[in-house]
């Protein structure tokens, strides 16, 4: 049994989660931020409070976007090809770093919620191997091989 689909549906359940929960919480601390009036180094509280809520829909969006790639990926058994495998390998990135800065911001929790992430995935990355070799009574579109040289017809059926 393969665990390709289980592990795309599963990162694409994670981060549509992880995206309502960036956007929630960057929408609340903006919202923290103009109740309290707060300032950091004389900047103006306003341009915090609407650079945060931004900040949050931006980042939800992205984590959404990837989550709808990821989405894709389980509903066509593919791998994630172009602007979506970018996509993906730009999310793991970025659950990686956050992982190194939510150690010693957060605790361990967060930091090991990231790295699950990261390896959900690169997990998903690695199953979906675009070099794999067909199935067996599959054969390319085309009847070319991988060097572009043509494949032999198969085999003419027998009968007794």
């Amino acid at each position: 049994m393969s665990v390709r689909r289980p592990v795309a549906w599963t990162v694409a359940v994670v981060l549509s989660a992880e995206a309502v929960g960036v956007a929630a919480l960057n929408w609340f601390l903006g919202i923290v931020v103009d109740r309290q009036d707060m300032s950091l180094a004389g900047l103006d509280p306003d341009i915090m409070s609407v650079s945060s809520k931004i900040g949050g829909v931006v980042f939800g969006l992205y984590f959404a976007l990837c989550a709808l790639v990821a989405l894709l990926v389980a509903l066509r058994d593919r791998a994630p090809a172009g602007l979506g495998r970018i996509l993906l390998i730009s999310a793991a990135v970025v659950h990686g770093l956050l992982g190194a800065f939510t150690w010693g911001l957060v605790g361990p929790g967060a930091f090991l919620f990231m790295i699950v992430v990261l390896g959900l995935i690169v997990l998903l990355l690695m199953t979906y191997d675009s070099r794999q070799e067909p199935a067996a009574g599959q054969r390319p579109e085309g009847g070319k091989g991988d060097d572009g040289s043509p494949l032999s017809p198969p085999p003419a059926p027998t009968t007794p």
